[in-house]
Order: C-alpha cells, then structure tokens, then sequence
C-alpha cells in the first residue's frame, strides 16, 4: 500500500513538472512571438566613391553680401594663386546608380540638390533591410561605416589588425562590395524623438582622411508605421539635410594631387605656412591665413558663401530639418535660422549646439515668408564662409 501511494506520488510530480514545462515553453514562444520583428521590406541602393573635381563656390559669388564680391577674407579662402589651390578640389564623393552595373547615375530629385557634397540619402523604416552594393571606383581603398543601424563584421566598413579587407568591408579601388545592415528599434526614433531621425555614413579606412576627401552621407530612419513606400515620414512636408563641416583639404587623400594641378607654382607652397593675422595685419589667432589655414573650407554641404541650391518651403509645411556635423576639434557650430524657429526636444530655439559626429533632428511650421539666412554663429565660420540662405514662399 505504502509503495502505490509513493508511486502515485512520484507520478503527480512528474505530471507537474511536464505541465510545467509545457505552460513555460507556451510562454516563452509567445514571448518570442511578441519580441519577433515583422518582416520589412528590403530597401537596395547602388553606391559608388567617384573621384570629382568639386567647386566649393561654382558661382564665383559672395551670395551673403549685397554685391556679390568677396571681401579681403572671402578671397583669401576662393582665389587661386600661385601658392594657392582656389576652390576647386579633387574629391572623393558617394553618388548614387541605377543599377549593378554602375553605367548610369541616378538623377537626384530636385528637393535633395541642397544635399551638394554629401552622398545619396539613404531611407528606411524600423524593420527594415538596408542593402547597399558598394562600388569603389576610387584610386584609395574606401568603404561605407554606418552609425545607429545593426551590421556584421563584413558590413562594417572598418579595419582590424586580424582581418582582411573583405572581412570588415573595405574595398580596394575598381572593386565591388555588398553591405547589409539591420534596422531594429533602435535604430530608430526613441519616446521622445520625432517620427524619424537621422544618422550618417561616411568611409572608414582611414577616417580622417576620408571624410576630409568627402565621403560622407545623411541615413534617416522613419518609426514603424509611419512611413510611406519610400521610407519617408508620412508626417512631414518637407525634409532638408545640413552637413556644418570644416574640411580640412590638408587632411585629404588628394592634397598633393590638388597642389600640383591647381597651385601656379606648386614648388613655392609651404604647407605648413599658418599666419595669425587678418587681411590687414590684425592678430586672428582662430584664422587667420596662410596656405595651411586656406585649406580649411568652412562649409555647409560642401558649399561656401551661400553658394548651394536654395533650400525652399512654405509657410505653415511640417518642415523636418536634418542637422549633422562631422571633422576635427574645430568642428563645433552652431546652426542658426533667421526669421523663423525649430522645435527640437520640445524646445523651441532658433540656434543649437553641434559637435563633431554628432546629429540632430529640429522641426519647424514656418510663418514668416522670405529669403532668410542660415548658418553657423561662431564668428570665425561666418567670416570663412559657413553661410547660406533658405526660402519660405508665401
């Protein structure tokens, strides 16, 4: 008797225990099935480093002054001279193709011509796939680093001392290379943010130096559900993408290249000339002059002196503005809009603060028409040349 009734216990406790289990592996699948991420959509681009000759101010024009000349500092920084390169540069750029021939660029719509240096805009909403299908037609070898998104080793587009290049994504010149990054939540908007935000991507084989040479991108990513097919925020009129960067000529790839074609005499430059006076023999010891100092273009996506494509809204549009900054220790700005005012965070300002690598989504509901100007408020990017203008119609 003693024995069945130990028998019985031993088979309730082993009934228990199954019951246990089942209900536990119930519980998890269905956390899983929670936690799981709907498949989206798979968003392809075809991204090429192309090496182009770039005109920081094609117009020959000061656009922030009323006659359109450059003053004793503007010349400093655009005119060519014997010891001097201009204002044209050999760079390396991202530029968007059709397909995965690379035989035809991709025209770039009219609303995202303000986007100047800066390569394609890359798109997605949260769950989605980014492929990207790199080229490198470049004579260095470059690659494409993501910041914010989920990637593997292979689409990370940095070196380790251990690694090939093809492990970590670098891609000699004349190859080819596919990069897949994740979009996770996140990757996207937080609580507090906007219905999408901004990231970058720029080459990271030899950072510095890349970015200097002007691979660099804007990335926005859309909350999930509100985007529509193109991944763009289904809440917003219109979105502009502002890259405030000094480049520094003298760290880029193609210094040498740019003295020995533009430079009248390239054998007369001193590249580590550097005077700490002004125009006229004033101490300026943040600028100052000298080829050293002229190589450091104060630019906002990749245009000096207002010298973009106009940057255009109408009053009462859900304006989305996308702020960035990328460079060295001299790279902190501060964007400023006459005329009108973003919300950014819940604050209303019309000025903010940018570092270097870092990114910030502002929006604004203009309600003062007219050509405004815009640019950085430190006083020596001003005067440099880190200005333009943007427009609300009526």
């Amino acid at each position: 008797m003693a024995r069945d009734v130990r028998i019985g216990v031993v088979c309730s406790c082993v009934l228990l225990v199954w019951a246990a289990a089942l209900t536990l592996s119930a519980q998890t699948t269905s956390s899983r099935a929670k936690r799981a991420v709907p498949a989206g959509k798979l968003r392809t681009y075809y991204i090429a480093a192309d090496e182009v000759e770039w005109d920081y101010a094609p117009s020959n024009q000061d656009h922030m002054s009323s006659g359109g000349k450059f003053d004793a500092y503007g010349k400093i920084f655009v005119e060519q001279a014997k010891n001097r390169i201009g204002k044209v540069y050999r760079k390396a750029i991202y530029r968007e193709y059709t397909d995965e021939t690379f035989a035809t660029l991709k025209k770039r719509p009219p609303e995202w011509e303000h986007l100047g240096m800066m390569g394609p805009l890359i798109r997605a909403e949260v769950g989605d796939t980014i492929k990207i299908v790199f080229r490198n037609n470049a004579t260095q070898p470059y690659s494409m680093h993501p910041h914010g998104v989920s990637y593997k080793k292979d689409s990370e587009g940095t070196p380790y001392p251990d690694m090939t290049m093809e492990q970590t994504g670098l891609v000699p010149p004349h190859q080819t290379h596919v990069y897949t990054w994740e979009v996770p939540e996140r990757a996207g908007p937080g609580p507090n943010d906007p219905s999408s935000i901004v990231w970058l991507y720029h080459s990271h084989n030899y950072e510095p130096k890349d970015v200097n040479a002007g691979l660099i991108g804007p990335m926005v990513i859309t909350r999930r559900g509100m985007a529509r097919p193109d991944g763009s925020p289904k809440d917003v009129d219109r979105e502009f993408a502002a890259l405030f960067m000094i480049i520094d000529e003298n760290q880029s790839q193609y210094l040498q290249h740019n003295i020995d074609t533009y430079a009248g005499d390239p054998k007369s430059i001193d590249k580590l000339e550097a005077v700490p006076a002004d125009p006229d023999g004033n101490a300026h010891l943040v600028l100052g002059r000298g080829f050293a100092i002229v190589n450091h273009k104060a630019t906002i996506n990749g245009f000096m002196y207002g010298d973009g494509p106009m940057m255009t809204m109408k009053v009462g549009e859900h304006v989305r503005w996308y702020l960035l900054s990328m460079g060295d220790g001299f790279n902190f700005h501060t964007p400023h809009w006459h005329g009108n005012v973003v919300t950014v965070a819940g604050q209303r300002t019309d000025i903010l603060p940018l570092s270097p690598a870092t990114f910030v989504t502002a929006d604004m509901v203009p309600d003062n028409p007219g050509i405004w100007m815009f640019h950085c408020h430190v006083s020596d990017h001003m005067t440099s040349g880190m200005t333009t203008h943007y427009q609300v119609l009526p």
